[in-house]
């Protein structure tokens, strides 16, 4: 046995920063959430709660698929794939203008607004951070 095939191997996810991590985990929360929304709303169209069965199905199903792309892009990063990037801080950045709309309806939708405008900040800062930008586009051994 040489010393090479006796190293340890690396566990996945061992040279990813912790801010690369956190990003792509509320970006997968996000999208989960999304999902979960559009999932509702359809079966809400079918339990005969909207009067515009076909709409809502249909808006359902966007729904769902806009929940899918974030959790892509989330498992992308993970991965240390460069392209998921963009469309996790797209995520987070969509956060904000809904953030404010729920904070502006007041009650107990202040507190949620507060929390999704926070977990939206976090993301970006996450993403954008010195060393979740090295890891995504430092040149790597091949």
């Amino acid at each position: 046995m040489t010393a090479e095939s006796s190293a340890p191997v690396p566990a996945p996810g061992a040279d990813r920063p912790a801010a690369l991590t956190l990003g792509a985990a509320i970006t997968a929360v996000e999208g989960a959430a999304l999902a979960v929304v559009g999932v509702w709303d359809m079966v809400a169209a079918l339990s005969g709660q909207s009067k515009q069965l076909a709409l809502n199905e249909f808006g359902g199903l966007v729904i769902v698929l806009l929940g899918v792309a974030p959790i892509l892009a989330a498992r992308a990063l993970l991965r240390i794939r460069p392209w998921g990037r963009s469309p996790a801080v797209l995520t987070n950045s969509i956060c904000l203008p809904v953030a404010y709309y729920m904070w502006q309806s007041g009650g107990a939708m202040t507190a949620v607004g507060v929390g999704v405008g926070l977990l939206g900040l976090l993301g970006i800062g996450a993403l954008l951070s010195p060393k979740a930008t090295a890891a995504l586009y430092a040149p790597h051994e091949g």
